[in-house]
C-alpha cells in the first residue's frame, strides 16, 4: 500500500540560471491501476518561493488534481529508459518520456514549461540524479532499482557518460531509514531498502561500463 517513486531529477536552466527543478520516474501507487504510475513534475526555484510549474496536457490518463503523475503499466523486472529533453513543440519547455527497452515503445509523458519571464533563450539541463524516494517502513520487504546507461548530450550533440558517482541518503533525523544501500553489479548501480548498509554515505562509486 506504500508509495515508491523512482526518478531521474534534474535542474533546469537558462543564461541567467537555475530557475527550477524536475523529477520523472516510475511509481509504484496504489492510486492508479494496478499500482503502475509515471511522473513527470517539477518546482520553479523563484525569488518568492518558487510553485509547482505547469505543464502540457498528457494523453495518458491521471487525475486533475495531479497533473504530473499518470496512469503508466510498467513492469516489474523489465528496462526503461527515462529522458528529459527539449520540447519540439514549446519553446523553453522540457519534455519527459519513458521507452519499453524490451517492446521499443517510447511514451511521451508531459512537457513543463518554465515560468512567466523564463524560456525565452536557449536553456540546458544541470546535476543530474536518481533516487529513490520511499514512503514505506524500514522493515518493508526489500525493494531495488538498477540505474544503468547514464547519459547526457551536450549542445554540440556529444554523449557524455559519467565516470563516477556521489551516494546520498537521508539521514535518520530526516526521517530516512539506516538499513538502505547502494550496491554494484555488472549492468549497473542498485539502490535497495531493508538490507545492511554496505556502502557508506558520501561514498564514490565507479559506474559499471
Amino acid at each position: 500500500d506504500d508509495l515508491y517513486f523512482w526518478a531521474l531529477q534534474v535542474d533546469l536552466a537558462d543564461a541567467r540560471g537555475i530557475w527550477g527543478g524536475a523529477h520523472t520516474g516510475l511509481q509504484w501507487n496504489r492510486r492508479y491501476p494496478d499500482g503502475r504510475a509515471v511522473n513527470w513534475g517539477g518546482y520553479h526555484s523563484g525569488e518568492r518561493g518558487g510553485g509547482v510549474l505547469s505543464g502540457s496536457v498528457s494523453d495518458l490518463q491521471g487525475f486533475a488534481d495531479d497533473p504530473h503523475t499518470l496512469a503508466y503499466a510498467w513492469e516489474l523486472g523489465r528496462p526503461y529508459r527515462l529522458r528529459v529533453f527539449a520540447s519540439p513543440d514549446v519553446p523553453g519547455a522540457w519534455r519527459a518520456a519513458v521507452t519499453d527497452l524490451l517492446a521499443d515503445e517510447t511514451v511521451v509523458i508531459r512537457d513543463l514549461f518554465p515560468p512567466p519571464g523564463r524560456g525565452g533563450e536557449p536553456g540546458y539541463l544541470a546535476r543530474p540524479l536518481v533516487w529513490s524516494e520511499v514512503f514505506a517502513d524500514c522493515d518493508a520487504p526489500s525493494v531495488a532499482v538498477r540505474w544503468s546507461a547514464l547519459t547526457a548530450v551536450d549542445a554540440s550533440g556529444t554523449v557524455l557518460s559519467p565516470e563516477a558517482v556521489s551516494v546520498n541518503y537521508q539521514s535518520e533525523a530526516a526521517g530516512g531509514c539506516a538499513n538502505t544501500t547502494v550496491a554494484l553489479d555488472d549492468v549497473g548501480l542498485r539502490q535497495v531498502t531493508s538490507v545492511e548498509r554496505t556502502t557508506p554515505q558520501g561514498a564514490r562509486l565507479a559506474v559499471p561500463r
